[in-house]
Order: C-alpha cells, then structure tokens, then sequence
C-alpha cells in the first residue's frame, strides 16, 4: 500500500468527505492540517504544482488533486490500482 497524504482544513466538507472514502476503504493516510500548521501551506502549494485549495491529495509521489479528482478515479475504478 502507497503512503497517503491529504492536506486539509478544519470545517472542509470537501476534506470530510476525501477522509470519508479513504476511511471506507481503510487506507490509512497522513493528514496536514494547514489551519492549525499554516507553515505547511507553501509546501503544499509546491507540491500541488500551485494548486491551494483544500484538500490536496498525495498517494505516494503522485498529486491525484482534490476530492473530486479522488471521486472520479474511484468511479472510473483506478482508485484502487493507484493505492497498491
């Protein structure tokens, strides 16, 4: 299983609902969030390629996006492939 990390914001519904589905699927993930670790939200930036929106999610070395991004390949059934 690839390492996940998803960076995030108290009161997201967005994050909620990208945690929700890893949670569901019982991937374990690392969370960051730049609320409460504002240091963090340049690095995130960066590795999002310049996106700064909440959430932003990593599985391994690879940005997939936000939630929605994580939606789609779920839907399409790659989810799964990308996480193993």
């Amino acid at each position: 299983m690839k390492n996940v990390v998803i960076y995030t914001k108290a009161y997201c519904p967005y994050c909620v609902r990208a945690k929700a589905l890893l949670n569901h699927k019982n991937i374990e993930f690392t969370e960051f969030d730049i609320g409460q670790q504002p240091e963090l939200r340049n690095e995130m930036i960066d590795k999002a390629n310049g996106s700064y929106t909440v959430p932003q999610i990593f599985v391994g070395e690879q940005h997939i996006g936000g939630c929605d991004d994580m939606m789609h390949l779920e839907a399409q059934g790659k989810l799964d492939t990308l996480l193993n």
